[in-house]
C-alpha cells in the first residue's frame, strides 16, 4: 500500500490540481485509490453539510465509492487558517481527529492512499499542533507542489528541509505554472534553480488556467512515486 501526502509552498499552490489529476491517472492504470482531505476551511453549505470543493474534487477522480463526510471530516465555512476557524466555532482540532479519520481511509485497503493537506507543510491546528505531525506519525510519502512565482526558490527550500528535519520522505516535487507565464524566461530560470537547489526529482512541470481540467500522469511518473 502506498500512503502519499500532497502538501505546497503555500496556499493556492495547486495541491488540488495535481491531487486530482493523480488519483485520475493511478484509476485509469488501474489501481484502488482512496482519498483524505483532513482539514478544509472555506466551504459552501448545501442541506445542512459543509462541502468543499477539493474534497468533493478529490472524490470525483477516487474509486473507493467515499462520502463527503469521510474524505473530509473536518471542515469550516469561513475562508480563513483552519485553527482560527475552529476558535471562533469554539470547536478544537486535534491529532487524535485526524489519525481516526485516517484509518476509516486506510480501512479500504487501498492500493494507494492519497492525502491532501490545506495551506503548507506547517499548517497550525492550535494547542502548538501542527498538521504535519500527522503525516510524520502516520510515516506518508509526501509530493512538493511548488508554485512558481517570485519567491518560490526560498519557499520550496525552506519547505523542503522542515519536511525532511520532522524525518519525513519527500520523493518528488512538481512545479506548478499559470498557463500566461509558462513561456517567460524567469520561469524556466526558476524550474532550473529549483532542481539544481532540491535534492529529489521533478515529476513533472504543469501549466494550467483552467483547474477543473484534469491532465494525464504517464506510467513512468506514476511509477517514480510507487516505487
Amino acid at each position: 500500500m502506498i500512503r502519499l501526502f500532497i502538501t505546497a509552498t503555500d496556499t493556492d499552490a495547486g495541491k488540488t490540481y495535481i491531487a486530482k489529476s493523480l488519483v485520475s491517472s493511478l484509476v485509469k492504470q488501474g489501481n484502488k485509490v482512496a482519498v483524505y482531505k483532513p482539514i478544509s476551511a472555506g466551504c459552501y453549505r448545501e442541506k445542512n453539510q459543509l462541502i468543499n470543493e477539493d474534497a468533493f474534487l478529490l472524490q470525483q477522480q477516487a474509486n473507493c465509492e467515499q462520502t463527503l463526510a469521510e474524505i473530509n471530516p473536518i471542515a469550516f465555512e469561513l475562508p480563513i487558517a483552519p485553527h482560527i476557524a475552529a476558535q471562533k466555532e469554539q470547536k478544537t482540532i486535534t491529532l487524535d481527529d485526524i489519525y481516526q479519520g485516517y484509518l476509516k481511509v486506510l480501512s479500504h485497503q487501498a492500493d494507494v492512499t492519497l492525502c491532501e493537506g490545506a495551506g503548507g507543510w506547517r499548517l497550525p491546528l492550535g494547542q502548538g499542533k501542527f498538521l504535519s505531525e500527522f503525516v510524520k506519525e502516520t510515516q506518508q510519502q509526501v509530493l512538493l507542489v511548488i508554485n512558481i512565482k517570485l519567491g518560490c526558490l526560498n519557499h520550496a527550500v525552506l519547505t523542503y528541509e522542515s519536511i525532511i528535519n520532522d524525518g519525513v520522505n519527500c520523493i518528488a516535487w512538481v512545479a506548478n505554472v499559470a498557463e500566461k507565464d509558462s513561456c517567460s524566461s524567469r520561469v524556466k530560470e526558476n524550474i532550473q534553480a529549483l532542481t539544481e537547489l532540491l535534492p529529489i526529482p521533478m515529476l513533472a512541470q504543469v501549466n494550467h488556467q483552467n483547474t477543473q481540467t484534469t491532465i494525464t500522469f504517464s506510467n513512468k511518473q506514476l511509477n517514480k512515486i510507487k516505487t
